[in-house]
């Protein structure tokens, strides 16, 4: 009975001291598109928004939009008296009328030279009055300037805007309403822009034109966009980062999406198609030389291989294999004496050091082919 304790006891002390077998799995070697990127992050916002007020002062006698409104450029938003503007509109036409008036009597006189550039330097002076006066007509009604939707609307009948509001007849016909709060404000709808930020250390990477990939808050489907915008000027971020300011104007009409929505994007910085590939885990290395074990129909052989950059999971391959090749991909060994031993090396447990890949993408630099077009791949 000692006897067999011992001898179970022996077997207990020396089993760790004897390597577990590898376990290996096989892959293919194949072709795929390999792309470099930069995250961003920000929210959605209307791709444009007009903050609309009366360029010249009146007293307001018709609001025609109210918020919800629907809009397009050129439609009428809001009106003030003209009156005032339309007499000064006659009387510039009426001064310009006896200007030249008084050049042709002058010509046809014989008027000397003296004269002559005093009537027409009255004539340019009388003409360039009634262009001022027509544009003041003109902006007696406040027109839409985008396509959208109002957004607010701050301003009633009887107010008076403009210059006139500091005093004068009209004045006391209704509230003086002089602040810095638009009239009429409009964004515009279905087309969107994505207000976003890029960490310093990223930024030089991104450029005016590159796609981007947009997942937005509550939106399944991917949305499609193209910088069109990035910040010269570095800014503080919530974190006290520096980021730069980038815009992402998103591709097409969209109903689905909605401004304060927050969003990340990932930026394709370069895409490379067909870039052959094998597992980074089946590359091995002897010295200086990296081999896979290629998988035959008599097993495995040793095979170099000439390999490019890493992109994690797999690596570029540049020679020695070819599409379609299977190779063997090790598993990890307990080497002698170790729990759930790792890493590679051949100093301890006699398997092949894993090779040093740099993880570089390959001939960076290169904008993302057909970028500006903004549309889907």
């Amino acid at each position: 009975m000692l006897v067999l304790a011992a001898a179970a006891g022996g077997w207990l002390l020396t089993r760790g001291s004897e390597p577990a077998a590898a376990t290996a799995t096989t892959a293919t070697v194949s072709t795929e598109t390999v792309r470099d990127t930069v995250a961003v992050s920000g929210t959605i916002e209307p791709a444009a928004s007009a903050d609309l007020d009366f360029a010249v002062g009146g007293t307001v006698t018709r609001v025609l939009v109210e918020a919800g409104d629907t809009v397009k450029v050129g439609d009428a938003l809001a009106r003030v008296d003209d009156t005032a503007l339309v007499a000064t509109r006659r009387a510039a036409l009426a001064t310009l009328e006896a200007a030249v008036a008084q050049l042709d009597e002058d010509e046809d006189g014989g008027a000397d030279e003296t004269r002559l550039a005093a009537d027409q330097t009255a004539v340019v002076a009388a003409r360039s009055a009634l262009t001022e006066a027509r544009s003041d007509v003109d902006g007696a009604t406040l027109r839409a300037t985008i396509r959208g939707t109002v957004t607010a609307v701050d301003l009633e009948e009887g107010d008076v805007t403009g210059s006139s509001a500091s005093g004068g007849a009209g004045a006391t016909s209704g509230t003086t309403t002089e602040t810095s709060t638009a009239a009429v404000s409009i964004v515009s709808t279905r087309r969107f822009v994505l207000d976003a930020t890029v960490a310093a250390a990223d930024a030089a990477q991104v450029s005016e034109g590159l796609q981007a990939e947009i997942a937005v808050s509550g939106v399944t489907d991917t949305v499609y966009g193209t910088v069109s915008e990035v910040g010269g000027v570095a800014e503080t971020s919530s974190t006290g980062s520096a980021v730069f300011a980038v815009s992402v104007e998103v591709t097409g009409a969209r109903d689905d999406l909605y401004a304060g929505t927050t969003a990340d994007a990932t930026v394709i910085v370069e895409q490379l198609p067909d870039v052959l590939t094998v597992s980074t885990g089946a590359l091995l290395s002897d010295g200086d030389t990296t081999y896979v074990e290629k998988v035959g129909e008599n097993g495995t052989e040793r095979t170099d291989v000439e390999i490019g950059d890493t992109y994690g999971a797999t690596t570029q391959v540049v020679s020695g294999l070819a599409e379609g090749d299977v190779v063997e991909v090790q598993g990890f060994t307990r080497g002698p004496g170790t729990i759930g031993g790792g890493g590679g090396g051949e100093d301890t447990d006699g398997q092949q050091q894993r090779p040093q890949l740099d993880g570089n993408f390959p001939g960076g630099g290169a904008g993302f082919p057909g970028a500006g077009t903004g549309g889907t791949p």
